[in-house]
This record gives C-alpha cells, sequence and structure tokens, in this order.
C-alpha cells in the first residue's frame, strides 16, 4: 500500500482550470509530486528524462490526443509500464476499448469528483495510506 506522497505523478490536459482542478484533487489526496503539462508531446518527453508513477491524461486534445500519448507510452522500453489512467468526456465505448486495447489502467469520465479519482487511482495501487 503505497502512500499517496511516494507517487510521482504527470497531470496532462490542454485545459489549464482542468490541470489545476485535478493537481488540488491529488494534492487533497496527500499526493506531494505532481507535475503537470498542457500537451502530450511535452508531458512524453518530460517523463522520459524525469520518470513518473502515475499518468493522468485528457484524451481530446490538440496535436497527439490521449489515446496516441497512451501507446507512445506503451511503446517506450523505459517508461512502457507507467500506470496511465485517461480522462475522458464521454463513456464513448469505442474510446474506452481502444484505450484498453492499448493497456490504460483506468478511465475516468469528466466531470469526476475527488473521491471517484482516488477510487480509480486505488484500483491500480492499492489503498492510498
Amino acid at each position: 500500500m503505497p502512500a499517496a506522497a511516494a507517487i510521482k505523478v504527470m497531470v496532462v490536459d490542454d485545459q489549464t482550470s482542468m490541470r489545476a482542478m485535478i493537481r488540488r484533487a491529488l494534492q487533497d489526496l496527500g499526493f506531494k509530486d505532481v507535475r503537470d503539462k498542457s500537451g502530450a508531446s511535452e508531458a512524453l518527453s518530460a517523463i522520459k528524462t524525469d520518470r513518473v508513477h502515475l499518468v493522468i491524461s485528457d484524451f481530446n486534445m490538440p496535436e497527439m490526443d490521449g489515446l496516441q500519448f497512451l501507446e507512445a507510452v506503451r511503446n517506450d522500453p523505459v517508461i512502457g509500464k507507467t500506470v496511465f489512467i485517461m480522462l475522458t468526456g464521454s463513456a464513448d465505448k469505442e474510446i474506452v476499448q481502444k484505450a484498453a486495447a492499448l493497456g490504460v489502467n483506468n478511465y475516468v469520465v469528466k466531470p469526476f469528483s475527488p473521491a471517484a479519482l482516488k477510487e480509480k487511482i486505488e484500483r491500480v495501487f492499492g489503498e492510498l495510506t
């Protein structure tokens, strides 16, 4: 059971307000090391040089969407096993199925509560202490 404070997180969303909301929710849950980027390619290079344990990424982003980002992470031999939680504005079955096929660890449908985010993270890491 890892302590939330020991888990490094990268939040990726093109909306500043959404990144701030997720960051706040994570900090309230006890996460100390929360980084964020507005785009997937920027986040990808950042986590290759300074690895994280958890990526929380929006699906709908310009340039590289969440599925392309997930695929890039999974295809990288160094960061390929990083826990990846996808945020999506819709519970579109096709997106969820593609994400599952690419190895997403969990997904959260927006809007969501901090409790829902905690539950999705705990399904992967176990209870946060």
